[in-house]
């Protein structure tokens, strides 16, 4: 079942969401808010969250922010009056963007694409990287890992609770990891679903930390990154 939220201060926009979602879906349960602080106070994880980008109090943008630092892998669709707004989405990865008024059409067609990223999200939450610690053998669900870093014989893998020190190298676990992840550095493997920034030798990661990104991979990089995003990876397309 997929869980879905509506954050809009505007009823009438929320109950339009909601008809639509549920002339398309049956089996889904929906929750609805007036404000961002409302949807963060609920504490809640939902598959899909369409989100208001002019709201008063905390507006969409800052809601989104809220959730990502958390490492929320959310599908983002951002709801907005004026389509410039949506240049700011690509700082919390969003997946798409619906303009006001909403055309029952558009929305037929983003929503379709969300199903079937949340599908291809929660497939990339079943794979498995299997490391030895010092003291036991230790299974990570890949979509928790934010990155791996190398260090001599070592590797530590950063994600999203801790950072635990395994005994492999770095290019064995590129190996196993698939999808997402991007040798950035010799020393860094790092998971695209949480990149919040990058610049010509560093990525940022919605967490606050930042890695190394080798000069020489820029180029490599930057192109994988957009075929990433532009694959439904994370922001609108």
């Amino acid at each position: 079942m997929i869980r879905i939220a509506i954050v809009d201060d505007e009823k009438v926009v929320r109950e339009q969401i909601k008809k639509l979602i549920e002339k398309k879906q049956t089996d889904c349960e929906i929750d609805t808010y007036g404000t961002g602080e409302d949807l963060l106070q609920a504490n809640s994880v939902y598959d899909i969250i369409f989100l208001d980008i002019q709201m008063d109090g905390m507006n969409g943008i800052d809601t989104a922010r809220a959730l990502r630092q958390k490492a929320d892998n959310t599908v983002l669709i951002f709801i907005t009056g004026v389509k410039e707004y949506v240049f700011d989405a690509f700082d919390v990865a969003a997946f798409h963007y619906l303009i006001k008024p909403i055309e029952e059409h558009k929305f037929s067609e983003v929503y379709d694409r969300a199903v079937l990223e949340v599908g291809k999200r929660k497939q990339q939450t079943n794979g498995q990287l299997f490391v030895k610690t010092r003291n036991r053998n230790a299974t990570f669900n890949q979509s928790d890992i934010l990155y791996i870093e190398s260090r001599a014989k070592k590797v530590e893998i950063h994600t999203k609770t801790d950072a635990v020190e395994a005994y492999a190298a770095i290019g064995e676990l590129e190996k196993q990891l698939v999808g997402s992840f991007y040798r950035c550095h010799r020393g860094y493997l790092v998971n695209m679903a949480f990149i919040m920034e990058y610049g010509n030798d560093s990525i940022t990661l919605h967490n606050g930390e930042t890695i190394i990104l080798s000069k020489d991979k820029y180029s490599e990089f930057v192109k994988v990154y957009m075929r990433y995003l532009k694959n439904g990876g994370g922001i609108f397309v």
